[in-house]
């Protein structure tokens, strides 16, 4: 497929210019610094702004004030939580959990045998739209995605003779710019509905929003988008990496896999795939038998979802052990744990990142900047007085540029809600239509915001082909996906509400005041 230059051009300006700024770590602290130095200039200014708040006896309004953080009172919590905020990092637990399974299974041989017999048969321009299509199905394990999916399509372009940032970059848009879009519900959906609901009662104190008020819009969308993700694949991304960090595939690849002889590896694949059939109905018993421990609702999901990072460790490391022991790498508890071990080691760069983000992000979130410069934003668009569509499209606009600003989507929903929800249904417009317009603007950005706390296991996988590489080049490469799949779903979106067609049941697209 011919490059467009002016836009591939483009796009390497944008990588050289993102490449110019320190590594990623120190870039993040230095971006801890401004935000102190910005929140304290603000609180010192005064400024603060009113947000509604839905309560039991109406709704209110209350101030949300900017907090420095270079006072006492601000030094004193950023130091008192610096420990904190590292080890309560979301990605931080699930990443080194699941990587422990993952990479035994991966150093022991398994996972790039199985890449390589699997996907033997399968037309090379058939790889990516199945990745994209697994991608934006994967958030039904809420964020195992960004952990399981990238380091295999790594893996699985370069055994194609293909550049593995290609394979990174596809697998990341489908997981994350896709993260909404899917054809079943997903932990977000009660969350939103939720939130949405709260939102919705500010101005009618019997309305609910149901959990599949947008299914049947995100089913059309997740087999949408996997298309759109193909064509920019082939158009743009996979013309302008061309076969960057190939040879440095080569290398990783005999750093971290066991080699065997083809009889051994296929005794090695059967035993394996008969251990992760064992393992898949054990699973299956603790989840389907009352009483058991994986069996009914959780606190927030069921309970087999909230454990779904400990059960990818399990799954991928016994028929990684398995595979091992008859393929020879793993002859003893010694060789797993060595195994393993290795795969902490190349964890370190990202560990480091996550620190710094961690205290970023929480920095942030202290400053209430984020929260604030959101509201602030929703109010300049209410008094635009835009008609229904085109208020449903700078919503999406909105919704993405907050996404920019906190990474978050229940945290910027739940403060974007009470704003937008009511303002909106004073329009006509339902609340399932604005949180429908809310989760493509949040979803399409996801690739491109440095507060996506995933951006960083993305990041230093995409180092382990190209050490240079930097924040821009992660960016110039996701941005033709994030800009792709906004205009593709904001499309979709005109159209299904052109049509008068319900967004899922219990979807309506208009409201009316009882």
């Amino acid at each position: 497929m011919a490059e467009t230059p002016g836009a591939c051009g483009l796009l390497a300006r944008l990588e050289r210019a993102g490449n110019r700024l320190p590594d990623p770590a120190p870039l993040v602290f230095l971006a801890t610094v401004i935000v102190m130095g910005l929140s304290q200039l603000a609180e010192m200014a005064g400024w603060s702004v009113e947000k509604t708040v839905a309560r039991q006896g109406g709704p209110t309004t209350e101030a949300v004030e900017a907090r420095g953080l270079l006072d006492s009172s601000g030094l004193w919590w950023l130091a008192s939580h610096l420990v904190e905020n590292f080890v309560t990092f979301p990605p931080l637990g699930l990443v080194l959990v699941a990587m422990l399974g993952i990479g035994l299974a991966e150093r022991s041989g398994l996972l790039p045998a199985l890449i390589e017999r699997s996907m033997s048969g399968v037309p090379q321009p058939l790889v990516t739209p199945a990745l994209l299509f697994v991608g934006v199905l994967s958030s039904l394990t809420l964020d195992a995605g960004y952990v399981v999916l990238p380091p295999l399509a790594a893996a699985l372009y370069a055994s194609q003779g293909r550049s593995p940032l290609t394979g990174i970059a596809v697998a990341f848009a489908g997981v994350s710019a896709g993260f909404s879009a899917n054809l079943a519900i997903t932990g977000l959906d009660p969350l939103l509905a939720g939130l949405s609901t709260a939102g919705a009662r500010v101005l009618d104190p019997a309305y609910q929003v149901a959990v599949t008020g947008n299914w049947w819009l995100m089913i059309a969308s997740a087999l949408i988008l996997p298309l759109v993700g193909w064509a920019i694949t082939a158009r743009w991304v996979e013309p302008r990496l061309g076969t960057r960090g190939l040879d440095r595939a080569e290398e990783v690849s005999h750093e971290r896999a066991h080699r065997t002889d083809p009889a051994q590896e296929a005794r090695a694949l059967r035993c394996a795939g008969w251990a992760l059939l064992g393992t898949v109905l054990v699973v299956a018993l603790l989840i389907g038998v009352p009483g058991a421990p994986l069996h009914g609702e959780g606190e927030r999901f069921p309970r087999w979802v909230e454990a779904i990072v400990p059960l990818l460790l399990v799954i991928f490391a016994v028929p990684g052990i398995a595979y091992g022991a008859v393929a020879g790498a793993v002859r003893s508890d010694r060789d797993a744990a060595e195994l393993m071990g290795r795969t902490m080691a190349d964890m370190g760069p990202y560990i480091v990142l996550a620190f710094f983000a961690a205290q970023f992000i929480e920095a942030f979130r202290y400053s209430h900047l984020g929260e604030m410069l959101a509201i602030v934003g929703g109010d300049f668009l209410a008094g635009l007085a835009l008609p229904p569509a085109l208020l449903m499209g700078a919503f999406v606009v909105v919704a993405g540029l907050a996404n920019l600003l906190i990474g978050s989507a229940s945290a910027k929903y739940a403060f974007i809600a009470p704003v937008f929800v009511p303002m909106f249904m004073q329009a006509g417009i339902s609340p399932e239509l604005t949180q429908a317009a809310y989760r493509v603007g949040d979803s399409a950005t996801n690739v491109i915001t440095p507060l996506n706390p995933y951006m960083v296991i993305i990041l230093s996988l995409m180092q382990r082909y190209i050490p240079r590489g930097g924040l821009g080049t992660l960016v110039a490469t996701m941005l033709p996906y994030s800009l792709g799949f906004l205009a593709a779903w904001l499309l979709l979106l005109t159209i299904w509400v052109a049509g008068g067609w319900p967004l899922g049941p219990e979807g309506p697209l208009t409201y009316s005041a009882p």
